[in-house]
C-alpha cells in the first residue's frame, strides 16, 4: 500500500466532515474530537517529514551549482 499526500488531504477532509456532523454530541463528539487531534498530530508529522525530504532534495540538487550559498540555518 502506498499513501500519498492526496490521500492525506482526503483523510483530513473526511475528518472535518465527521466533526461537522450536527447529530454528533456528548461522548461521541468527544471521541471524534480526540480522534481529530490524533489525526492532526500525525498529519503534521507527515507534512514536516515531506518538507524535510523536499529541502534535502533541493540542497542535493544545488550542490552542483557553484553559485549556491549555504542556508543561514546551517551557517556557523
Amino acid at each position: 500500500m502506498r499513501n500519498t499526500l492526496g490521500d492525506l488531504n482526503n483523510h483530513l477532509f473526511s475528518q472535518l466532515e465527521r466533526l461537522s456532523d450536527e447529530d454528533l454530541s456528548g461522548e461521541k463528539l468527544a471521541e471524534e474530537i480526540n480522534r481529530a487531534k490524533a489525526v492532526t498530530s500525525v498529519a503534521s508529522q507527515i507534512i514536516s517529514n515531506g518538507s524535510l525530504v523536499l529541502e534535502a532534495r533541493r540542497l542535493a540538487d544545488d550542490r552542483l551549482n557553484a553559485d549556491t550559498s549555504i542556508p543561514k540555518m546551517l551557517e556557523g
